[in-house]
């Protein structure tokens, strides 16, 4: 689940790539023990998708539907595997206007994907939407290129919380779903700009 609020701050250029500053300087450690998976359950729209996600989302579907309470297989019935949302961007359905349709409740109420669950047991290729990989980043699309914003949000406070122990900055905790999304050489230059701004 996304908001759609947009903070402009400033940002460095990494092979077309316009990266906010904070990424590199902020700590991060999503908490999930202490936030219960909130960003799938809170905010106004689903989790964005690349165009080739909405083909991946019908084609995994059958091996997904399993692992999905009967509340997101019927929204995902009436809505589809997508939507378009009211500013143009394709995201994941809503349940009732609550969570991701693909969201499954644990016992203790977490919320977790039923896209991941799938993945983890080897059903399918596919982990899950690259947005919710990458979350607490957001990709903003230009018009020439892409641009990469932390999206503050209370519900992830406890992320912040835990990144002041570990000491790992949004960027190295994202590691995977950054060179998921733009690949190792591309990671590595982030890298590097970052380690020579603190010298």
């Amino acid at each position: 689940m996304f908001n759609k609020k947009k903070k402009y701050v400033s940002a460095i250029l990494v092979d077309e790539i316009l990266v906010s500053q904070e990424i590199l300087k902020e700590v991060f450690t999503c908490d999930i023990a202490a936030c219960k998976g909130a960003c799938c359950v809170e905010g106004d729209f689903g989790a964005p998708l690349e165009l080739d996600e909405r083909k991946i989302l019908e084609d995994i579907y059958p091996e997904v539907e399993p692992y999905l309470p009967e509340k997101g297989k019927q929204a995902i019935r009436q809505q589809g595997k997508w939507v378009k949302d009211i500013t143009g961007e394709y995201t994941t359905p809503l349940v009732q206007g609550r969570e991701c349709a693909f969201t499954v409740f644990e016992k203790d109420g977490t919320a977790s994907c039923g896209i991941e669950k799938a993945h983890a047991d080897g059903k399918i290729d596919f982990k899950k939407p690259v947005s919710c990989h990458l979350y607490p980043i957001r990709v903003i699309k230009t018009r020439y290129n892409e641009g990469l914003n932390y999206d503050r949000w209370d519900i992830c406070d406890p992320g912040c919380a835990l990144g002041q122990k570990t000491g790992l900055r949004i960027f190295e905790f994202l590691k995977e779903p950054l060179e998921r999304k733009y690949g190792e050489a591309w990671y590595a230059s982030l890298k590097e700009m970052a380690e020579g701004q603190e010298g």
